[in-house]
């Protein structure tokens, strides 16, 4: 009984933390940032995974980027702008930009 619920926990806990992930791609997706982006290729703007990677380590890149969602923005990766996102609020913001930055 002890390793049954040992095993219950486990399953639990690991879904819990895919959990999180999934929501955030559900807001992303919900908000259409998926029309022009990818967890992991480019599609119109960058692959998810390589702005992540891009911004790693740097600790104003998650305001930086809500920012870039809410208003738009152009030149860093490439000549296509991304445009201003009107629907998406601030908390929506950072939460997508906390999101991508989380991606490996």
């Amino acid at each position: 009984m002890k390793r049954i619920h040992l095993a219950s926990l486990a399953v639990l806990a690991g879904v819990t933390l895919a959990a999180p992930a999934f929501a955030d791609q559900a807001l992303a997706t919900s908000k259409n940032c998926m029309a022009c982006h990818a967890v992991d290729k480019k599609v119109v703007g960058p692959a998810y995974k390589d702005v992540a990677k891009k911004y790693a380590g740097d600790a104003k890149a998650a305001d930086m980027l809500a920012a870039k969602i809410i208003k738009g923005g152009a030149g860093v990766w490439g000549p296509v702008p991304m445009p201003a996102n009107a629907q998406v609020n601030e908390a929506e913001a950072k939460k997508l930009a906390a999101w991508v930055l989380s991606l490996k």
